[in-house]
């Protein structure tokens, strides 16, 4: 009985190793999302400087 236990805690290492590297890619993804949306609606960007003369 301990050698089936002991195999049954091996086999469940995987599955939450698994489930948390899973957690982790859906979180920086939805960060990267999240990241790329305020950055196309964010307030436009500032005019040039205009004082500045061209060549």
């Amino acid at each position: 009985m301990p050698k089936k236990r002991a195999m049954a805690r091996a086999a469940e290492r995987p599955r939450f190793r698994n489930a948390i590297a899973t957690i982790v890619m859906i979180l920086m993804m939805a960060m990267i999302v999240r990241d790329i949306l305020v950055r196309r609606w964010s307030s436009p960007p500032s005019a040039p400087d205009m004082t500045r003369r061209l060549p």
